[in-house]
């Protein structure tokens, strides 16, 4: 049995969602399709696809044998092409994972700078505040807030973030600003749940603690919606410097309790230690790390925010 020749098969059909759009694709008899999925099953001894009348659905153990094959192909494809001299222009899919609001406001300007300068390149960015499995996912590189628990990834750090409470001049000026946590039990209050408790808000200072009962005249699910609250007037809230800072710039948000807030987190580019690293990864990281260090970077100083470039390998702290 061809082990390549089994591996793009069977990656085909998964990205095909049958066999017969698979044999379609590679432009081969349907039988034969068929027949080296289940000789690959029979040598793996494990099902790779849940088969029904109309799709093919991968089993996880079917998820995990793909994403490893894309790897091993996209791998050999790369030698090849490196050992031959040819690739020497950026091409082909790149998979994009960034945090919602940095990825809108920060990332998506500069992948269309990248689009415009490779344009054998196609970008697919996926927008999510949940974690993501690069495995599975088949994620080439992703923009990360905070230290990274999979120690296996390489991360190009690319600046530092910190929470910022705020809340717009007008409510200062009629309800006061806040000098200490403890003031905040006679304001209004805007919370993210991950962030705060609706109901008490914890600050940290030197090595004191305050955990301050608060009234949260709105909950939300997102620090957008947080931060459009506040400049409202509605009351105070926290979010991240890069979500306020042009507000913050112009004056339409006031930072608050600076002293109060964690320390900052780091934000990375990290991806896989593949042995060959594709040519348009790299192409990308060139451009994107200083461009986003660079916006980073331009955040008003009152914000708290430090940016840096290092590159290391990840550990979990």
């Amino acid at each position: 049995m061809d082990r390549f020749e089994a591996m793009s098969i069977v990656l085909a059909v998964a990205e095909a969602g049958s066999l017969s759009a698979a044999a379609r694709e590679q432009k081969a008899p349907l039988a034969t399709v068929s027949r080296k999925v289940s000789e690959l099953e029979a040598h793996l001894q494990t099902k790779l696809f849940n088969r029904s009348s109309r799709m093919l659905v991968p089993t996880d153990a079917g998820r995990s044998y793909i994403a490893a094959a894309k790897r091993i192909l996209a791998d050999v494809a790369e030698a090849e092409r490196t050992a031959s001299g040819e690739y020497t222009t950026p091409r082909g899919d790149l998979i994009v994972s960034a945090p919602i609001a940095m990825g809108r406001l920060y990332l998506q300007p500069i992948i269309l700078e990248f689009l415009t300068k490779f344009p054998d390149v196609d970008v697919q960015l996926g927008l999510q505040d949940r974690p993501v499995n690069f495995w599975e996912e088949q994620i080439d590189v992703a923009l990360r807030i905070g230290e990274l628990a999979d120690s296996s990834l390489i991360a190009v750090r690319a600046g530092e973030i910190r929470r910022v409470m705020c809340a717009s001049p007008d409510y200062l000026k009629s309800r006061g600003t806040p000098r200490s946590p403890d003031d905040l039990s006679t304001h209004d209050c805007i919370t993210y749940p991950a962030m705060h408790s609706p109901s008490l808000w914890r600050f940290k200072r030197d090595k004191t603690e305050y955990a301050v009962p608060v009234r949260s005249r709105l909950v939300v699910s997102n620090t957008e919606s947080a931060s459009d609250a506040a400049l409202s007037g509605l009351g105070v809230t926290v979010v991240f410097s890069y979500q306020v800072a042009e507000l913050i710039r112009s004056g339409r948000l006031t930072p608050v309790l600076q002293d109060f807030q964690p320390p900052p987190q780091v934000v990375n580019f990290v991806y896989s230690p593949n042995r060959f690293m594709p040519v348009k990864l790299r192409a990308f990281l060139d451009l994107a790390v200083p461009r986003f260090k660079a916006l980073l970077g331009n955040i008003p100083k009152e914000v708290g925010l430090h940016a840096r470039s290092d590159r290391t390998s990840s550990k979990k702290s």
